[in-house]
This record gives C-alpha cells, sequence and structure tokens, in this order.
C-alpha cells in the first residue's frame, strides 16, 4: 500500500490517492472528514483554520460504502482558493504580472531557501506553496483510510499531547484507550492531565503575545497489534525503523523515540527491557512496555508508543532575519501563517501517519485482495502465536 498527495497551500485543492488497499473494506466519507475536522482544533491555531472547512470527496475506488480493491482518490477543496486565483492559477501570465508577485524574501527554518536554490526558482512562493504543512491535511485522509482498516481488525490507535515548551503531562500507562480518546478529544491541547493542560495553554498564550511560537511532544498509542508484524531481517522491514522516517517526515519534526526512548541511554539494562510472561488466555506478554511495543524491528503485541518532537512553527510574529536573494540585502522575514502552537493539531497528523505505517506493514504480511479473507488471516494468526 501507497499513497500519492498533489496540491498547494493556497491550490484548488489537495488531492490523496492511494493503491493497494483490499477490495471489500467499508469505508464512508464520513470516516475520513471526523479525522480532517480534527487536525483543524487546537489551543494556539491561526485564522487560516476558520476560513478552510476540510471535508473530502471520494472520487474513485469507493461505490456503495466498499472499497473495490482499485486505487481510491480523495479531494479536499481549499474554500480559500477564489481570493488566491490570481495569484496561483495556472494559466500563463505575463511578465509584469510575473515581477509584481514575486515572493524573494526566504524565512528561516522553512524550505525557501533550499528550494528554490534546488529547483532553480527566482520565485519562492513555488516552493512555500508545496513546503507548507497544508499539504499535511492530505496526509491525514490517507491516514484516515488507514485507521479505518485498523479499527476493522480490531486495532486502536489514538494520538495526544505529552509536553508543550517544556510542560510535561503525567504518564497514566493504565488509562484505557476509550478515556484516552476521549480525554484528549475534550482538551484544547490534546492533553491527558488536565493540570498540565491549561498550563500549556497560558504558555500558547504568552507565546502569541510576545509574538513567538513555541513546540513539544506528541505522543501515538495503539492497542490490538499482534506480535511478529514487521522483520528482523533487514533494516527497511523494522516497523519501528518505517515509523521513525514517517513521523520525522512530517512538518517542523525532529526527532522520534518509542517507549523511553533516549531515557534508555542513562539506564541500565535491567531497568530497559522488558520480561516476558505468560498466561493461556493472552498468550506471552511482556511485564512492562519500556521498549514501546518493538524488540528486533518486530511488535511484541504490548501497545505500541511513539513520541514524536516538533520545533516550534518558524514564522513569528517577531520575525527573524534574513536575505532577499535578488538584492542581497538583510530584512526581517515576511509572515505566511499565525499559529503560535501547532503542537495539538500536530498529534493528530502524527496518529494518521504512523496509522498508515502501521496498516502497511500488515497488509504486507498477510493476504490482502480482499478484506474479509485479510481479516480472517490475522485473526488466525492471532490464535496461533497466543498458543505458540
Amino acid at each position: 500500500m501507497r499513497y500519492l498527495t498533489a496540491g498547494e497551500s493556497h491550490g484548488k485543492q489537495l488531492t490523496t490517492i492511494i493503491e493497494g488497499l483490499p477490495s471489500l473494506m467499508p469505508l464512508t466519507k464520513e470516516n475520513i472528514n471526523e479525522s480532517l475536522l480534527r487536525r483543524q482544533k487546537g489551543h494556539g491555531r491561526g485564522k487560516r483554520m476558520q476560513i478552510e472547512k476540510d471535508l473530502v470527496d471520494i472520487v474513485g475506488g469507493v461505490r456503495h460504502g466498499y472499497t473495490l480493491g482499485s486505487p481510491i482518490a480523495m479531494v479536499v477543496y481549499n474554500d480559500d482558493f477564489k481570493h488566491w486565483e490570481d495569484v496561483m492559477g495556472e494559466d500563463p501570465i505575463d511578465d509584469d504580472q510575473k515581477i509584481r508577485r514575486v515572493v524573494s524574501r526566504p524565512r528561516p527554518g522553512h524550505a525557501d531557501l533550499n528550494g528554490a536554490m534546488k529547483y532553480g526558482h527566482r520565485d519562492i512562493r513555488n516552493i512555500l506553496e508545496r513546503s507548507s504543512a497544508r499539504e499535511t491535511a492530505a496526509r491525514v485522509a490517507a491516514g484516515a483510510v488507514a485507521k479505518t482498516l485498523l479499527a476493522h481488525l480490531d486495532i486502536n490507535i489514538v494520538g495526544f499531547v505529552r509536553e508543550i515548551a517544556g510542560i510535561q503531562a503525567k504518564e497514566y500507562p493504565e488509562m484505557s484507550m476509550d478515556d484516552r480518546v476521549k480525554i484528549s478529544e475534550e482538551s484544547p491541547v490534546r492533553c491527558l492531565d488536565a493540570e498540565a493542560g491549561q498550563k500549556m495553554m497560558d504558555a500558547i498564550d504568552k507565546a502569541k503575545k510576545d509574538g513567538d511560537s513555541i513546540g513539544g511532544v506528541c505522543e501515538v498509542y495503539i492497542e490490538g497489534m499482534p506480535a511478529g508484524v514487521g522483520s528482523y531481517v533487514h533494516y527497511d522491514r523494522k516497523l519501528d525503523g518505517r515509523i521513525a522516517g514517517a513521523v520525522s517526515s512530517i512538518n517542523a519534526f525532529k526527532g522520534v523515540e518509542f517507549g523511553i526512548g533516549f531515557e534508555a541511554a542513562r539506564k541500565n539494562g535491567s531497568e530497559v527491557h522488558d520480561e516476558i510472561a505468560w498466561e493461556e488466555e493472552k498468550g506471552y506478554y511482556r511485564k512492562t512496555n519500556r521498549l514501546g511495543g518493538f524488540e528486533g524491528g518486530m511488535t511484541t503485541g504490548m501497545p505500541i508508543v511513539v513520541k514524536g518532537v516538533m520545533k516550534p512553527i518558524p514564522t513569528l510574529y517577531k520575525p527573524l532575519q534574513s536575505v532577499d536573494i535578488e538584492s542581497k540585502e538583510p530584512f526581517n522575514a515576511s509572515i505566511e501563517r499565525s499559529d503560535s502552537c501547532a503542537v495539538p493539531a500536530a498529534a493528530v497528523v502524527m496518529e494518521h501517519v504512523v496509522a498508515f505505517e502501521v496498516a502497511k506493514a500488515l497488509l504486507e504480511q498477510f493476504p490482502h485482495d480482499q478484506f474479509p479473507k485479510l481479516k480472517k488471516a490475522i485473526d488466525q494468526y492471532r490464535e496461533e502465536i497466543r498458543c505458540f
């Protein structure tokens, strides 16, 4: 299974095409719209989220509520395009119009300058429109389809916020999946710890007042994955490696860890590894889950716990200095968006990016031309490893 996205931040639409999904899987646009609307929420989001209401049109691969086995095509229209048609239209324009619209001032922390040098664009808008985090709406659409598949396989996933601006939420290892989903949805910052959540909101408000931005840590938690998904045989089949790569590909993400992650470097081996136990009803399990549900690039059957570090958004109301690529003169960077903190929204993006990688690994490992056969194969496998 794989997907492609197309579209620019202020263009007509975002398009997602998914190939490799099994046939006969129940799927409706409501499954996807719920995720898209969740991505737009969060304390600290800017005015763009008030302009756009992201809803999907499924334009291929689904008929009467079921997948066909052919590529699925989805479109999210940009409602604000009517105000950008002169700037972002595909039709040729004359040289005078081009000169008036050229963006020649790269913003620190963005893809602007590197992308312009790579692709030879003197107009930086050709870079910033595609490199914008707006593209994550298309990735969430793909992940929502994957989440639907996982839910039908009794695998549940949720993303929430663990830290913003150094304010850390308490850990709740015994909290049920239902409570994680409910509490994170009710929190404006998607935090499971109400006290820490209020402090996070205060920090976001202060950053906005100061014309600054702040980052944080998101966590994705998955229950129901059978053991042995992934592989130790080759580096590119290790599932934790794939997930790490996918998370670090999200805009502004700069670090990934599983379980206790980097803390393992400061502990003895006896405090890191998870002892193995067995019970007839559930089979093998680990007494702890410090490794976040992975050993040797494969799932252990314990919950998958992965965290991602998001840097502060680089576009500031208190702009940083840069250099005009035409005049080579210094200037204060321009403002293209106004979020002071996007960590709560990024938790939703990360949830869906991880969901896609997990679903993809399952489809690689089990027969998947038809969804009923996939479900049957995974159910049989669960019983086999329980009795192993």
